[in-house]
């Protein structure tokens, strides 16, 4: 496999931190993509596609990153948007199920029967989908939390962002919050981040016993230094301002490996997390793909309103998360 490049931007120096650094917009996500075609291609259960975002989109990931999608979902009527789209369906199976909820089980069988790597999710309720994941006899639980992970491309930032948790787990727990911070950064190191800088955010920078946010940042960063979570450097609690800007963490003197320079943010709930994104997305010009992690398989969740660039990075982030854990299962086989 040739060697691939990585998506941190890290040797440019600290200073491409600043307010005034501008990348061209889509740069890191076209990155991503590069990186991931030097994979071997990763087969991914698409659940109902059957309206024109799911199945072009799927269609649109076979044809431009190495994705081979295995359509789950009622023929007839994946046939007739299909035909509607004059989309060539013919070079990839599909597995009869006649509605979302018998899809959605029928994709998580195809899973764990080993035929499929990750799932996508098509058109149907993200709920709808993740009951079936997370059930706990025939789902694709593991002894980690499901968490989801936001992978941004900021115009206006050096690296690739990290986000959790703005889309799955509502009002984490601290005990929550430790296997999101762990599911986030085997992410950052599965898209080849040098280094994986992990900020845990509140609305201040000191620990005050009124904003239990800035309690549960620090105890985070107590169990990293204790190992109970490992892979990247931790700081918190930081407020937004002084984890993404030098300038902001030098005018508060803080002295921090990740201040001004995180990567990879965490956030105090799902709210917050949603409205940080979405604000990156329309305010910022952001580039947003999604991914949930945590499972025995990546999970892609798009959205109608995703841009082609926003699919095919979802789509490249889990074919690194499945070269990530083919990597892991060779090492524990040798």
């Amino acid at each position: 496999m040739r060697p691939v490049a990585s998506l941190d931007t890290t040797a440019a120096g600290p200073m491409c931190y600043s307010r005034g650094h501008m990348s061209t917009r889509h740069e890191k996500y076209r990155r991503l993509i590069e990186t991931a075609k030097a994979l071997p291609p990763v087969t991914a259960a698409v659940v109902h596609p059957c309206d024109e975002s799911s199945l072009s989109g799927a269609v649109d990931a076979a044809k431009m990153s190495p994705f081979i999608p295995i359509l789950v979902g009622p023929k007839a009527k994946i046939a007739a948007v299909a035909s509607q789209l004059k989309l060539d369906i013919s070079p990839y199976e599909l597995v009869d199920a006649p509605h979302s909820h018998a899809a959605a089980a029928k994709a998580v069988e195809v899973v764990r029967a080993g035929k499929a790597e990750a799932l996508m999710k098509g058109s149907l309720h993200t709920d709808e989908l993740m009951a079936e994941v997370v059930k706990k006899d025939t789902g694709l639980r593991t002894a980690r939390r499901i968490s989801h992970c936001f992978v941004l491309d900021v115009p206006t930032y050096a690296d690739a962002l990290i986000i959790s948790d703005a889309a799955v787990n509502i009002a984490p727990t601290l005990e929550d919050k430790v296997d999101i911070v762990q599911n986030a950064i085997d992410l950052a190191h599965a898209l080849r981040f040098k280094e994986v800088r992990v900020a845990i955010l509140s609305a201040m920078e000191t620990v005050n016993p009124k904003v239990p946010s800035t309690i549960e940042a620090a105890a985070l960063c107590k169990m990293a230094d204790r190992g109970q979570i490992w892979g990247g450097i931790l700081d918190g609690p930081l407020a937004l301002d002084n984890a993404i800007s030098m300038e902001a963490a030098e005018i508060k003197k803080i002295a921090s490996p990740v201040a001004g320079r995180a990567n990879v943010l965490i956030v105090p709930d799902l709210e917050a997390g949603n409205m940080l994104v979405k604000s990156l997305t329309f305010l910022a010009n952001a580039d947003v793909a999604g991914i949930v992690v945590g499972a025995k398989v990546p999970i892609i969740l798009t959205s109608r309103a995703d841009s082609v660039e926003a699919r095919l990075a979802s789509c490249a982030v889990a074919a690194l998360v499945a070269q990530a854990r083919r990597e892991r299962a060779a090492k524990t086989i040798t």
